[in-house]
């Protein structure tokens, strides 16, 4: 598999350091809040990729963090009158219903920052012992400009990436670029004994921590937003390595922007939304196929009309779902090479290995439903066919992580189920008149009833 590592800028063969083992980190969110759309393009970009991974037999050790303790989560549980991790725990518990809704699975360790401040001050300690890092009336700060290779990830020289910095007269940082990873507490924030102050971790830190805890100094892949290039996953680099000695991680993967009608969300512009309210209007499997439905690495139009678009696509997948269950009990053996349908599966994965292509991954699995359309015009049906084509649908959907909302079995009352069977004997008995007429009597009772090759539809009206 080819995938693009931003810290190289290209293509590479994505290989493990243990082969049929990956190590992935993933950053995960800041608590305070339900989670917008911006949020799921990542949960469900790499969720997908980590099911490709494992469908090609490999074992996958993920890793997703949770921060949940950061100045936003303070201000909201002071807003609250609240403890911060009251905070915290109400909004990652609502984090998981909508990883759930999205079809995302939990990771392998969901680690917290609150869970890993031992950790996180070893690193402290051994930065400010190798002259890396520097304490300041109760911070710690990085000496970015120690570090050689700062700006690898985001390929900018340093005097671009601190242009525009400020240093305030009582500013304690030896340089503009230097960043927080120790930050002494302020009067009613959560805090924690350190040698140098009671306080909290800076940022950057905590993943660094939580990667090395949980995965190693060297991990295959971290991935995340574009938006964390700089400084976030720059930051993580720089402290990483030079605590650790060895590379952080030898690939980097991150998706691209979600604009919202061709401008950036943006709550001060009144275009935020989070996934909760728009999976209340389309549900959440929509919001997983507008992410999949373009390259990772492109940016994607959030709008209405491209939402419908993937709805309406979304039902075409589940009408040949439907349509193949509904068909099987009917169909007849007849002689069946599976070979024939190895095409499909062939073009899915060249799609996939090629940098997680899901988009032409997507087109591929539509070729599908075409050929399995065309088939089920065939009389009689092919039992053996239409099973291997099943079996190959929903195996390329569950890589996506597609066609998991299971049909609610909704009751046909007694008065219907009665008519309808008297239907079905008239129809039996040639009494074609009659049927019409039960028929009609169904629908007055708010049922539509449709003859197709499966046999009879009965849907209720909507």
């Amino acid at each position: 598999m080819k995938i693009y590592n931003t810290l190289s800028r290209k293509k590479e063969e994505f290989v493990p350091i243990k082969e049929g083992e990956y190590s992935i980190y993933i950053c995960g969110p800041t608590v305070y809040n339900l989670i917008h759309i911006g949020n799921a393009r990542p949960m469900c970009v790499f969720d997908t990729l980590r099911r490709y991974l494992e469908y090609k037999g490999n074992r996958v050790r993920y890793v997703q963090n949770f921060t949940d303790v950061d100045d936003k989560i303070i201000h909201k549980a002071n807003e609250e009158h609240l403890p911060s991790s009251e905070i915290s725990e109400r909004y990652i518990k609502e984090y998981q219903i909508d990883a759930a809704g999205l079809n995302v699975r939990p990771a392998t360790v969901h680690p917290k920052v609150t869970e890993n401040i031992e950790n996180i001050i070893h690193i402290v300690e051994t930065l400010v012992e190798k002259g890396y890092a520097y304490p300041a009336n109760g911070d710690v700060y990085f000496r970015t400009k120690k570090f050689s290779e700062y700006g690898k990830l985001s390929h900018m020289p340093m005097e671009d990436l601190v242009a525009g910095a400020r240093v305030s007269v009582d500013d304690v940082k030896e340089d503009p670029a230097d960043f927080a990873l120790w930050k002494a507490a302020k009067e009613g924030e959560p805090s924690w004994p350190s040698p140098w102050s009671n306080g909290r971790p800076g940022w950057h830190i905590e993943c660094s921590a939580m990667a090395k805890t949980y995965l190693g100094d060297t991990i295959d892949l971290h991935c995340g937003g574009q938006d964390l290039i700089f400084p976030h996953h720059e930051n993580e680099i720089a402290q990483s390595e030079c605590a650790n000695g060895v590379p952080f991680s030898h690939y980097w993967m991150h998706n691209g922007y979600i604009d919202v009608d061709g401008a950036k969300m943006s709550k001060s512009k009144g275009n935020f939304f989070t996934v909760r309210d728009v999976s209340k209007q389309y549900g959440y499997e929509v919001i997983r196929y507008l992410m999949l439905q373009a390259h990772y690495r492109s940016p994607i139009n959030y709008s209405k009309e491209i939402l419908d678009q993937c709805k309406a696509s979304l039902e075409r997948l589940y009408n040949c779902k439907n349509a193949l269950e509904n068909a099987l009990p009917l169909a007849v053996s007849a002689p069946f090479d599976p070979k024939i349908l190895e095409p499909f599966r062939l073009r899915f994965e060249e799609a996939m290995e090629d940098d997680l292509n899901t988009a032409d991954a997507l087109s591929v699995l539509f070729e599908l439903v075409r050929e399995i359309n065309t088939t089920l015009r065939q009389s009689p049906l092919p039992k053996e066919k239409l099973q291997g084509m099943q079996q190959l649908f929903t195996e390329l959907a569950d890589v996506l992580g597609l066609l998991y909302q299971k049909p609610e079995e909704e009751e046909i009352p007694k008065e219907v189920a009665a008519l309808l069977e008297e239907r079905a004997a008239a129809r039996k008995a040639k009494d074609f008149q009659k049927a019409d007429a039960l028929r009609d009597e169904i629908s007055r009772l708010g049922y539509i009833v449709e003859e197709t090759r499966q046999g009879t539809k009965v849907t209720k009206k909507a």
